[in-house]
């Protein structure tokens, strides 16, 4: 549990940092996403969650 909240806490530092750095080209992607179809958005995340357990397989050996 406590690696989870740590994992929790990592993604939501990171995704501040790109808004408060970066927040016309955040809007501007939220308002693309927006206009996406959803079998789209839908394979995007799946890709992504696949990234991310390949990324923590790595990571924990």
């Amino acid at each position: 549990m406590n690696d989870f909240l740590t994992a929790l806490g990592l993604a939501l530092a990171i995704e501040g940092i790109l808004y408060s750095a970066f927040p016309g080209p955040m809007r501007r992607a939220l308002a693309s996403v927006s206009g996406m179809p959803d079998q789209s958005l839908r394979l995007g995340g799946l890709l992504v969650l696949a990234i991310g357990v390949f990324v923590v397989w790595l990571a924990r050996g």
